[in-house]
């Protein structure tokens, strides 16, 4: 007669941190979805830019003003958002709700500066392909800071009522802080390219 052995798992948590999680896991299958959405971008302006005699057509380079503003506060953010990542692997709530606050106001501001920046590439997104490329890249990227600050803002409503004390919550503002790590990395070299590549 065959025996049977049953684990007894009661003692395990009911929700995991990090890479024991299945929303992580989900967070970086998006991320790579994602991130593969931003390099085709890049791609096509680069391919644009090799088909054109001079780059880029019909505008002067964009000014620097908004874009570099935005990107020192992107890359500013990221050490509060490091920290919100740390307190929450500790599940320290009231660190947490507070990083939460800090993050969203960091979140809104990039969406602020955004607005400058459209009109600081000097050209409209339906004057010809430099134009409509630069728009796409632009319009990419602010519907991921947008995206971002949505769900900080849920997160943060969620950590301030009776929810939020749980391990699964604060494995949700650890993936979201993930997340926007992501948000700030995919930026950099589409700042160059905006940026900077009209100007060689």
């Amino acid at each position: 007669m065959k025996e049977n052995i049953v684990l007894d798992l009661t003692e395990l948590p009911a929700h995991g941190l990090g890479t024991a999680s299945p929303s992580w896991w989900g967070t970086l299958a998006f991320m790579l979805i994602e991130g593969t959405g931003f390099a085709l971008s890049i791609v096509i302006y680069l391919y644009l830019m090799s088909l054109a005699p001079r780059w880029p057509l019909g505008a002067p380079p964009p000014d620097l003003f908004a874009g570099t503003a935005l990107t020192a506060l992107l890359l500013a953010s990221l050490v509060p958002n490091i920290l919100v990542a740390r307190w929450a692997r500790e599940q320290d709530l009231r660190k947490v709700r507070l990083g939460l606050i800090v993050m969203a106001i960091l979140g809104i501001v990039p969406l602020v500066l955004r607005v400058f920046e459209f009109p600081a590439m000097h050209i409209k997104w339906d004057q010809n392909a430099y134009g409509s490329i630069v728009w796409v890249m632009l319009g990419l990227h602010t519907t991921h800071i947008l995206t971002d600050v949505i769900e900080t803002l849920v997160l943060a409503c969620l950590m301030f009522s009776r929810h939020g004390d749980t391990p699964r919550r604060f494995g949700d503002v650890s993936d979201n802080a993930m997340y926007w790590n992501f948000v700030v990395a995919t930026w950099l070299p589409m700042y160059a390219c905006l940026y900077w590549i009209p100007r060689l």
